[in-house]
């Protein structure tokens, strides 16, 4: 559920962006105003109000959906009385988003709302919430239990706009059997472009006819990973300082280091180290557990899945997301979703509940339940530190390397990512170019300068929507 609710991000439509950007009301480039809206109330608001009701809309399903009401419930508990949450459910990341624009124009939205990473930016836009930057100072509070790395991608001028809350990073994920059977050590992991080619010859296994029974390599086409390698060469992908200085004008698709890893990627498959596989993360991550791919790429958030699916076939091990080229001094981006608190239309009191909640799913404990429950990272340092998430990790190793690997990435505005109001649709160009290099032969830099060049209507388009 965690890949569907993902591609189904890429689809947001233009349309439906840009014409809920323009009904809310106007925004500024300038980011002292990101998040935008009123300051926060104190907790006095609460007093004398009896139990208020706030409603939550989110997207999660399965056991995060599970995890999710049993923070709730407990919640409630705590707060009888004083505060009630209703959780509402509204499918994925694309449709709750398309609902709470849907909302703001009929004055019937959420206290809370979960968003995707990439809808950050249209938030910010929208002027319709209350920054959690404001509590924090409201309450003389502080962030700084909350992962550095994590908090990042949604602060702007070191202010945070939304509580992190299902947080994901990428690994590369090894199967440890097969590294070890090609007396390869999975301990120490490829971490270039070049170590994971001169890997797959190895892995790759051809049966007597000289069909391939295991590829060295396979992942998935899929945007969100060139994103990852253009924060792991410490680049910048769009530019204004990654959207963090002002609204993105251009994502910088057709870079020298982009060319390289299409260009590699294709000879990959031209030299039968790597199968012809396209942008679906569901296809690549099955021949990943089928034992047909030794090597892959995927968010810390398939580890669960890919444990279970390969029990008993297979041992699986993990390493840091790779780099281009070995000098590269940066590092993966965090993906998922935060939790905005809602501003337009609300009272204090509404507005201070919010904040209860999203206070309570952010603390240690709630997170420490989250993590070991879901799989997602936890933005609490102090989680980490927990009993029960100390067992969690200790029972599954391959989950350090992303502990370690999100300590040891650098801060900066290329690690932080891109803030693009017309982001999904960046993504969606992204894989059309990667496809078209490496599965249909067309020149890595041309098919690069074409979505490139494609992409600058939809963001122009965009910004002009919300300009002031």
């Amino acid at each position: 559920m965690r890949t569907t609710l993902r591609r189904m991000a890429i689809g947001l439509s233009l349309a439906a962006l840009t014409a809920a950007a323009g009904a809310c009301s106007s925004a500024t480039a300038n980011n002292a105003d990101a998040g935008g809206g009123t300051d926060a109330p104190a907790a006095s608001a609460l007093d004398g109000k009896g139990e208020v009701s706030i409603d939550f809309w989110h997207a999660m399903t399965g056991k995060n959906g599970e995890a999710l009401t049993q923070l709730a419930d407990q919640f409630n508990a705590k707060n009888k009385g004083r505060v009630k949450v209703n959780l509402q459910f509204k499918n994925t990341y694309d449709d709750t988003l398309s609902a709470y624009k849907a909302a703001l124009n009929s004055g019937q939205a959420p206290d809370v709302v979960q968003v995707y990473d990439i809808g950050t930016r249209f938030m910010i836009d929208s002027k319709s919430t209350v920054p959690v930057q404001s509590f924090v100072d409201a309450d003389k509070s502080t962030t700084s239990d909350i992962q550095p790395n994590i908090a990042g991608y949604y602060s702007v001028d070191n202010k945070l706009n939304s509580m992190p809350f299902n947080t994901s990073m990428p690994l590369l994920y090894l199967n440890k059997t097969a590294f070890t059977k090609a007396g390869l050590d999975p301990a120490n992991p490829p971490k270039t472009l070049d170590e994971i080619t001169a890997a797959a010859r190895k892995l790759t296994v051809k049966d007597a006819n000289g069909r391939v029974t295991q590829y060295g390599f396979g992942a998935a086409l899929y945007g969100w990973f060139l994103e990852q390698w253009t924060a792991a060469g410490n680049q910048e992908y769009c530019d204004q300082g990654n959207g963090r200085d002002g609204r993105g004008t251009t994502v910088k698709l057709a870079t020298d280091d982009h060319v390289k890893l299409l260009t590699w990627w294709k000879k990959m498959v031209d030299e039968g180290l790597a199968p012809k596989l396209d942008s679906n993360t569901t296809t690549a991550d099955n021949a990943f557990t089928a034992g047909t791919v030794a090597i892959t790429l995927e968010s810390t958030g398939s580890l669960g899945g890919f444990l279970k699916s390969s029990e008993g076939k297979f041992e699986i091990a993990t390493g840091n997301y790779p780099k281009i080229n070995a000098t590269d001094a940066g590092g993966p981006i965090i993906g998922g979703a935060s939790l905005w608190v809602v501003g337009k239309g609300k009272d204090d009191a509404h507005k201070r509940a919010s904040w209860e909640f999203v206070k309570f799913l952010s603390d240690k404990d709630s997170q420490a339940t989250w993590h070991t429950s879901t799989g997602y990272f936890p933005i609490s340092k102090g989680a980490l530190e927990t009993d029960v998430d100390k067992q969690w990790v200790a029972q599954r190793p391959q989950f350090q390397t992303a502990i370690t690997q999100l300590q040891n990435t650098p801060l900066s505005k290329a690690t932080q990512g891109c803030l693009l109001g017309a982001m999904p649709q960046a993504r969606k160009a992204a894989e059309q170019a990667m496809q078209a290099a490496v599965l249909s032969g067309t020149d890595p830099r041309a098919a690069l300068e074409q979505q490139q060049e494609a992409l600058a209507g939809p963001i122009k388009d965009y910004n002009q929507s919300v300009a002031g």
